[in-house]
This record gives C-alpha cells, sequence and structure tokens, in this order.
C-alpha cells in the first residue's frame, strides 16, 4: 500500500495521500517482477466540474530467498586423462536457483563416494559453477573411474520458508580415467652409488630399474645422458641398466658425478624417463704431500745458533677419513747439513733452525735445504721439497734491509735444463724467422733482367750514320760488352786510357768477334722462336757507312766474295752461317738497305 498526496486548487498547497494496496495475496516476483501503474487525481471529490490528472507509477518486486537450488540432472558423467596435472579442473556442473543476488549463492561439497580423497570441489564466484579439481595423480592402470555424489546449497537461507523443504539438491557425478601412453617410471627418481677412485675401467658401479606403466608393458631400453657425462666416465648396459665405468675416476678432479640416466619405450621412442644417479668416488692415497706455499725463506747475517727461520706446512689432495697426518724430515745429504737443521713439531707443521751463525752474503747468497714430507698413511707416500734460503743483511731487530744482491743470477743459474732448452729454442725459431724473412725482402728487390742483358742494353744504341768504326771509341764503351759476367759495372769514361782496351790487337778483335757471335746468336734464336716480336736493337742500320771499319761495309751480306775472303786480319767466318739469319733480322726490321754492326 503506497501513500500519494494530490494537490487541491487553492491558494495553499494541500496534500492528500493516495495508497496503493495489492489486489493479490501472494505476489511472486519469478512470475512477474515489474508493474506499471497509471494513477488519476480529481478535486471536488469527483463531483462534476472538478478537474483531473494521472501519473504513471511503476511498482518493483524485491527478491526474498524462496527457491532451492536443483541441478537441471541427477547423473554427469565425464571422461579425465591420467595424465591430468594435479590442480586441473576436471569437471564443470551447476545447480540452477531462480532467485538472484545473495539469494542465489551457492556452496557445492562432496557428500560421499570413491574419489573423496582424490577429488575436491570448489564454487566459481562469478558463476556459480560447482570445479571438481584433482588432488592426487590418476593412474588408468589402477583405477579406471570414481563416482562422487554432490550437493549444492543456499548459502544464505530464509528460514520463513524452510518449511517449504531443504533448499539443497544432490547429483552424481562418474568420472572415467582415459589411459594415456607414458614414459617409463624408474623405481626411485634418484639413486646414490659410490665407488673407488681405483677401480679399474669396466667396473660395475651399480644398475637402476624402470618399468612401463601402460598395460602393454613395453620392453624399457636404458641410456646415459650425455650432457651430464660430457667426458663419457660411464656407460649403462641398455637391457639391464647396469652402470660401469668407461674410464680411471680420479677424486681429486671429480668427486661427485651427477649423470641422468634415460629409460625409453622400446614401442614408442617418445616416451622417455629420466631419473638421477649420484656416483661418489672415494679417496684412495695416490697423491704425495707437498709444500703448502711457495716459501720465501731467508736467514739474517747475525742470526744466532738454534734460531727458528721458517715454519712449514703441507697440503695432500687426498682426503684420509682419520684426517692428514705429515712427517718432515731432512733427506741423507741435507741431514749432515752445518748450516741448518729441521724439527717435526707432530702438529703438520715443522720449524727450520739454524745450526750455526755468521752467514755472509759474500760467502754463499742462497743456500737450499730439501725437505722429504710424508703423508703417514698406508702406504706411505713422500716428496722431496727444497727450501731456498737467501742471506739478507738485517738490523739489529731482524728485520731485512738487503736481500737482493746476486738474486737475478741466482735464478737463471737454477733453472731447470729443460726451461733453458726452451728458451734457447725460441731463440733460435725467433733469429730464423728473421732471416728468413731478410732473405725473401732482398730476393723481392731483385731485378727480372738478367745482368748481362742489362749490360748489352744499356751499351747498345742506335744511330741514324755509322761511325768510323773501330777507330771511333766515341761511340759506346766496349768495355762493359767484354765483362758481362760483372754485375753492375758502370760507365767508363772513354777517354780513360784502359790497358788493353783501345790497343788493335788480334786477340782483342777474336774476343770482340766471339762476343758478338754469341750476342746475335741468342738473338736470332729468339726470333725463329717468336716471329712476331722482334729481338732488342742488336742490328744496327746507318745511312751512311763510316770509315776506318776493317769488315767495311755490311751490305756484303748479299755477296760471298766478302765472306771468301780470309785474307783479313779479323775472322769473319761467323758471317757465312749468320749471313741469312742476318737478312731475316733485316727484313724484321723493315730494313732492305745495307747497314753496320757497330764496334
Amino acid at each position: 500500500m503506497l501513500p500519494y498526496s494530490v494537490p487541491l486548487p487553492c491558494h495553499r498547497h494541500e496534500y492528500v495521500p493516495g495508497v496503493v494496496r495489492t489486489a493479490l495475496p501472494d505476489m511472486d516476483r519469478e512470475v512477474r517482477e515489474r508493474y506499471l501503474l497509471v494513477v488519476q487525481a480529481k478535486d471536488m471529490i469527483g463531483q462534476m466540474g472538478g478537474l483531473s490528472g494521472t501519473t504513471s507509477v511503476t511498482v518493483m518486486l524485491t527478491d526474498i530467498n524462496d527457491n532451492p537450488p536443483r541441478f537441471p540432472r541427477k547423473s554427469y558423467q565425464f571422461s579425465v586423462p591420467e595424465s591430468v596435472l594435479v590442480s586441473a579442473v576436471v569437471a564443470k556442473i551447476k545447480a540452477l536457483d531462480l532467485d538472484v543476488g545473495p539469494n542465489a549463492e551457492m556452496d557445492y561439497r562432496i557428500l560421499d563416494g570413491d574419489g573423496l580423497g582424490t577429488f575436491r570441489i570448489i564454487t566459481d564466484p562469478n558463476t556459480q559453477e560447482g570445479l571438481v579439481t584433482l588432488q592426487k595423480t590418476l593412474d588408468f592402470e589402477t583405477k579406471s573411474s570414481y563416482m562422487l555424489r554432490i550437493e549444492a546449497s543456499n548459502r544464505y537461507v530464509d528460514t520463513r520458508f524452510l518449511s517449504t523443504g531443504p533448499f539443497s539438491d544432490v547429483a552424481t557425478v562418474r568420472l572415467l580415467v582415459e589411459n594415456v601412453d607414458e614414459p617409463p617410471v624408474f623405481s626411485s627418481p634418484v639413486s646414490r652409488m659410490v665407488i673407488s677412485e681405483e677401480a679399474a675401467v669396466g667396473t660395475d658401479v651399480g644398475s637402476v630399474s624402470a618399468h612401463d606403466p601402460d598395460a602393454t608393458n613395453s620392453p624399457v631400453r636404458y641410456s646415459i645422458d650425455r650432457k651430464s657425462d660430457v667426458e663419457r666416465y660411464f656407460n649403462i648396459d641398455s637391457s639391464s641398466g647396469v652402470i660401469t665405468t668407461a674410464r680411471r675416476l680420479d677424486r681429486e678432479i671429480i668427486a661427485l658425478h651427477n649423470i641422468s640416466v634415460l629409460a625409453t619405450d622400446s614401442l614408442d621412442w617418445s616416451q622417455v624417463g629420466k631419473a638421477v644417479v649420484l656416483v661418489s668416488v672415494t679417496d684412495v692415497n695416490d697423491n704425495a704431500p707437498s709444500f703448502a706455499i711457495e716459501y720465501e725463506t731467508f736467514v739474517c747475517e747475525n742470526t744466532q745458533p738454534g734460531q727458528i727461520i721458517e715454519t712449514l706446512s703441507a697440503v695432500d689432495r687426498d682426503e684420509p677419513e682419520n684426517g692428514h697426518h705429515f712427517l718432515f724430515s731432512l733427506t741423507a745429504e741435507a741431514s749432515g747439513n752445518l748450516n741448518f737443521t729441521l724439527r717435526d713439531n707432530k702438529d703438520n707443521t715443522a720449524s727450520v733452525l739454524t745450526r750455526r751463525g755468521g752467514f755472509l752474503q759474500r760467502d754463499q747468497l742462497v743456500h737450499f735445504l730439501q725437505v722429504v714430507i710424508s703423508d703417514g698413511s698406508s702406504p706411505s707416500l713422500s716428496s722431496t721439497n727444497t727450501l731456498s734460503i737467501t742471506v739478507c743483511d738485517c738490523d739489529v731487530d731482524g728485520s731485512r734491509r738487503s736481500c737482493s744482491r746476486g738474486a737475478s743470477l741466482l735464478l737463471v743459474v737454477s733453472l731447470s735444463t729443460t726451461a733453458t732448452a726452451a728458451v734457447l729454442t725460441c731463440a733460435l725459431i725467433l733469429l730464423g724467422v728473421v732471416m728468413v724473412t731478410v732473405a725473401v725482402r732482398h730476393r723481392r728487390r731483385e731485378p727480372l733482367m738478367m745482368d748481362d742483358e742489362r749490360d748489352i742494353r744499356e751499351n747498345i744504341v742506335r744511330y741514324d750514320d755509322e761511325g768510323g768504326g773501330e777507330e771511333d771509341t766515341e761511340a759506346f764503351d766496349m768495355f762493359a760488352l767484354r765483362h758481362l759476367n760483372k754485375t753492375n759495372q758502370t760507365r767508363r769514361d772513354p777517354n780513360i786510357n784502359v790497358p788493353g782496351l783501345l790497343t788493335k790487337t788480334p786477340e782483342y778483335r777474336t774476343d770482340k768477334n766471339r762476343l758478338f757471335q754469341e750476342f746475335i746468336r741468342n738473338r736470332l734464336q729468339e726470333a725463329d722462336l717468336d716471329l712476331t716480336a722482334p729481338p732488342y736493337d742488336s742490328l744496327q742500320t746507318y745511312a751512311f757507312e763510316g770509315n776506318g771499319s776493317t769488315a767495311e761495309s755490311l751490305s756484303s751480306l748479299n755477296s760471298l766474295d766478302s765472306l771468301n775472303s780470309l785474307e783479313s786480319e779479323q775472322n769473319y767466318d761467323f758471317l757465312r752461317e749468320w749471313g741469312p739469319r742476318f737478312r731475316k733480322l733485316a727484313d724484321l726490321y723493315g730494313h732492305h738497305e745495307g747497314g753496320g754492326v757497330a764496334s
């Protein structure tokens, strides 16, 4: 019932309430939620001549929790693969509630069933769905189906309507587990094995075991993931899973090997299981002790007998179960040392003491003491270590002031033979490289032209007219032609009187002819082999023959009379052999008139 006021037509406004009441005893929001009313108000109590007005009134029904949740179906069935992960949602169900808002909110719970510990159900706050999630891994070979009874109930209940019935509903959910081809499973994901470092190659370390969880129970093949065993210390039998050593072990290098063993389904190579194998290497006494550090021991010149100048300690790569117990002593040769002695302190240390005083640098700068260190194990291992003791100039408090005189020389002298040989080898190699480099560079700078060719090309010149033959010594220097075997000959001044150069003796003429014979023979041979490339300017042509040439004109090549003339004081027999080839050279050069050979 709603109050309603209507203003009266007077000078002051007065409101008369109007009341809207329900006409039906029971109204249902789920049937009709909204009503639209048109209300009319009249003045003068509705008499004739009165005025009226209308308005619209919307009536909204609010919800009460008078409807329980109901499942659309009484049973549900879902399929779940056995490989599904824990906490994954495997099923969704939803009960319907006609109410809205908080009245429609509900909770789900599993009442009973064989999957009570394997599954759980929660409510989606947005959709009010029941989400069935997995709590434990599934195994088709162990159990292939589960049955759950699930209840949905209102979260907020109106007690006024409890008499109408329970505000909850129950449905049955069946979950079927689907079989999935699974990789082999190891009996233990992590295996620990122990082996001694002195074990021979091929020794059994231990074994692993895996099986195919599928119903087919396929055979399993074993292997080692080589990424975890790069150095290939171990092998594994592919059928039995027995692990053996493939190489010698060294605890001091690797004390714990972490390898991965793979098990592969022989019928489906894509199904691979994996396990970790930890192999601990136990220790054996195979390392001798040595000095803990590189000692820089010194003794003062003014030291007194019985003074401790150094305390020695040792290290051992082995790790005995009862700890280290080192024994210190001197070698048989060092035990007779009159300068120093050694005292074992029985606590893995030893003290070096002086036997006398008055050490002098000028007498001996460095003393060497041979110390034997034993590990005391069974069998015992020992090593001999050399302790260098430098004589130093100290102050009255025993602090060093000077120790370095002659130290560098002693360091060089004390180098091992191997180190010295290595240094000498490197020096010789460097020297050889330098010599080869110099030789190569010198060779690259050598000219490509032979010395005799260079000399002839520099001394054979071409003229438009011939000089005075042998009498003309101003044309060119014949000295270079007579000394072709000598390199880097410089041009000589023709005015210098060289013995045998300007004297026209028969021996001089014979040498000159022989020289020209060899020169022309070489050039003609080149012309015979390659007609397209004439030789050097060895044939000199002239438009005018000079005077004083014993051979007169070379135009006599066309006549045999001059060749038969043997009374000349020079021997021109070579022209009989080379005359035709001279004409060939003349044709190559394009000259058809007589010429002469320069002296």
